[in-house]
C-alpha cells in the first residue's frame, strides 16, 4: 500500500473532500483508489483562526509502484511511501508445563489486559480484583460523591479498570512501540466497545462514560475464554517455595465473606495500581525487593473551558472539540512543573481511598461537554524530598499531604481561588486580571462536595512557591490561566505509584521466580495504554515460556 503523509485540509473539510486530496496528491484517476484507511489526524493551529486537519493516510491503489514511480520522475513523491502493514504478533507458545493456572493480582489496564492475552490463548487465568465489578463500582462512587460514605474497596481508587476508569480515558502514550503493542490496546478497545476514532486522531480519548462498557465487555470475554474473575478478594500475603525464593500461591482474603483462602500458583502477575498501599507493605515485609521513586503532587486548576478553546483555536467559528493543552516550565532551582492528564470539559473528582485522607483526580465524559477545563499542576518530588531512604517513603509523603487535605476541607474537597493561593504563598495581591470576560460566573465542576480553605497550608512551603511560579509562568503561554478567580483544589498526589517493584529488565521476573511486578503501581508504567501494553508483554513472557494450561 501507499502511506501518505501530511495532507491538509480545512477543519470544515467532507469525507469526499478528503478523498479528493488523496486522488490529487497521488495524480491518479478516483477509480483507481481501491480504499483507505487514516492513520492519525491532527490538528494545526499555527495560523489561528485558520485551522487545518492533518492526516496520514495508507491507501490501497491499483499499479502501487508504478504510481510510485510516476510521482518520484515529477518530483511529487515528497509524502508517499510504500508502506507494509505490520500488524502486532503475540508470540508462540512455550513448552513447560504449568502445575497450575497464573495468577493475576489487579484489574486495571495492566491486569486486565494480561489477563486477556493468557485467557485468549488458552491460559485460563485467575484474575483477582479487591473492588467491585465495573456497574457496581460506579453505584459505590456516586454514593460516595453524593454523601461522602467512602467505601474502602470500592471508590475511584479500586475496582474493576482501576483509576483510569473515572477519569477523561486518555490513550495517548509516549512510550516507543517497535512492535505494536500500543496500536494492539487501541484496536482491543475498539473490539469492544471505544469508537473506532481513537485509531487515528492524534490524542485518544474514550471518556469514562464510554470506558466502563469497554471494561465490561472485556470481562466477559475473559470468561468465555476460559478465565476466572473474583471481585471484592484482596490478596493478603505471597508464599515462596522453601528451598528457593519462588512463587508457589497467594492467600486471599473475600472481603464479602470475610474468610481467607489459599490458591497454589507458580506464575503470579502483581498489577496492584498506584494506591495498593497496604499490599506494597505486606510486599516489603516479604523482603520482595522495592524502591522508592519519584512522582508529582500538586493541586487540580479549573478555568472556563471557553478561555482554553480561545486561545488553543482564536476566533475560529468551526465546530471543534474542546481543546487541551500540555504546558510545562523548569524552575531556577532544577525543580520541574507541569500540567497532567489534562480534562478538556471535564470535572474533579474526590479520588480518596483511605478514611481521613482526601485526594483529587480529573475526569471527563466523552462528550467533554462541561463549562471547565481542569488540569493537574503538579511538581515534580523524588527520594531526597522524603523524610527517609525507606522504600515505601513516598506513600508516606502523599499520605501527610492528603490528611493535610482532609483536615482542611472538613473531609470536602479543598478549593481556593488562585488569587487568594497567590497572596498567601507569596505576601502579595495578584496583579490586574487578564480575560476578565471569560470569568464571569466562573464556578467548580466537581464530582463530591468542596469547602473553600486556604490550600498553600497543605504544601510544603517550596512546593507552594512552585505552584505559583509554574501556574505564572504558565500565563504567558495561555493569558488568563494565572487569573485571581481561577480555581484550585488540591490534593493531586497520584499522579503515578511513589514505588517501583524490582524487576529484571529482560525476564520481566522480580529477583522471586515466577513473580512479574507489572503495569503503573508496580512502576512500569504511566497512563492507560503504557500500563496496558505492559499487561501484554507480561503475558508474552508467560506465553514464551509455558504452553496454554490444560
Amino acid at each position: 500500500m501507499l502511506r501518505i503523509s501530511q495532507l491538509k485540509l480545512p477543519v470544515t473539510h467532507t469525507e469526499e473532500d478528503l478523498k479528493k486530496k488523496i486522488v490529487h496528491t497521488l495524480m491518479c484517476r478516483t477509480e483507481a483508489v481501491q480504499s483507505y484507511e487514516i492513520i492519525k489526524q491532527s490538528l494545526d493551529a499555527r495560523k489561528k483562526p485558520e485551522l487545518f486537519y492533518v492526516y496520514t493516510v495508507d491507501v490501497k491503489a491499483d499499479n502501487e509502484k508504478q504510481l510510485l514511480k510516476m510521482l518520484t520522475r515529477k518530483k511529487r513523491a515528497g509524502n508517499v511511501q510504500l508502506h507494509e502493514a505490520m500488524p502486532y504478533v503475540f508470540p508462540a507458545g512455550g513448552n513447560e508445563k504449568l502445575k497450575s493456572r497464573p495468577v493475576v493480582v489487579g484489574c486495571g489496564p495492566a491486569g486486565l489486559f494480561c489477563a486477556y492475552f493468557l485467557a485468549e490463548y488458552g491460559y485460563q487465568p485467575v484474575l483477582l480484583e479487591q473492588g467491585a465489578p465495573v456497574e457496581e463500582r460506579q453505584k459505590d462512587v456516586e454514593e460516595f460523591w453524593k454523601t461522602g460514605v467512602l467505601k474502602p474497596d470500592s471508590n475511584v481508587q479500586f475496582g474493576e479498570g482501576g483509576a483510569g476508569t473515572f477519569s477523561d480515558g486518555k490513550l495517548n502514550t509516549l512510550i516507543k512501540d517497535p512492535v505494536g503493542r500500543n496500536r494492539k490496546v487501541l484496536e482491543i478497545f475498539v473490539e469492544n466497545g471505544a469508537p473506532k476514532d481513537i485509531l487515528y486522531v492524534n490524542k485518544p480519548h474514550i471518556g469514562t462514560d464510554i470506558l466502563r462498557t469497554v471494561i465490561r465487555n472485556m470481562r466477559e470475554k475473559i470468561l468465555v475464554w476460559g478465565g476466572e474473575i473474583h471481585f471484592h478478594t484482596q490478596m493478603t500475603e505471597v508464599l515462596f517455595t522453601e528451598n528457593t525464593r519462588r512463587i508457589r500461591g497467594i492467600i486471599y482474603e473475600d472481603l464479602l465473606k470475610k474468610e481467607k483462602e489459599e490458591i497454589q500458583t507458580e506464575t503470579l502477575v502483581l498489577a496492584p495500581g498506584h494506591s495498593a498501599r497496604e499490599t506494597f507493605a505486606m510486599l516489603f515485609g516479604k523482603k520482595v525487593p522495592m524502591e522508592a521513586k519519584s512522582f508529582a503532587v500538586g493541586v487540580r486548576a479549573e478555568h472556563p473551558q471557553e478561555l482554553i478553546n480561545h486561545s488553543q483555536y482564536g476566533d475560529a467559528k468551526a465546530s471543534l472539540p474542546a481543546a487541551a493543552y500540555k504546558l510545562t516550565a523548569k524552575l531556577p532551582d532544577g525543580r520541574g512543573v507541569y500540567s497532567f492528564c489534562m480534562c478538556p470539559g471535564g470535572y474533579v473528582v474526590n479520588a480518596s481511598s483511605e478514611e481521613g485522607y482526601l485526594a483529587v483526580n480529573g475526569m471527563s465524559y466523552h462528550a467533554r461537554d462541561s463549562h471547565n477545563a481542569n488540569s493537574a499542576i503538579v511538581v515534580t518530588v523524588t527520594p531526597e524530598d522524603f523524610e527517609s531512604d525507606h522504600p515505601l517513603a513516598g506513600i508516606a509523603f502523599q499520605r501527610k499531604l492528603e490528611k493535610a487535605a482532609y483536615k482542611a476541607g472538613k473531609g470536602k474537597i479543598p478549593v481556593q481561588r488562585y488569587g487568594d493561593f497567590y497572596r498567601s504563598v507569596t505576601g502579595k495581591e495578584k496583579g490586574k486580571p487578564e480575560a476578565e470576560v471569560w470569568y464571569q460566573g466562573h464556578e467548580p465542576c466537581m464530582k463530591g462536595a468542596y469547602e473553600e480553605t486556604d490550600l498553600a497550608g497543605i504544601f510544603p512551603a517550596k512546593i507552594s512557591s512552585a505552584l505559583v511560579d509554574g501556574m505564572e509562568d504558565f500565563n504567558k503561554k495561555i493569558r488568563g490561566f494565572s487569573h485571581p478567580l481561577s480555581i484550585l483544589s488540591g490534593v493531586e498526589s497520584r499522579t503515578s505509584s511513589p514505588v517501583r517493584i524490582v524487576r529484571d529488565n529482560h525476564s520481566l521476573e522480580s529477583v522471586i521466580g515466577g513473580l512479574y511486578p507489572c503495569g503503573e503501581g508496580a512502576g512500569y508504567a504511566g497512563g492507560i495504554t503504557s500500563a496496558a501494553a505492559d499487561g501484554i508483554k507480561i503475558a508474552e513472557k508467560i506465553r514464551q515460556k509455558y504452553a496454554p494450561f490444560l
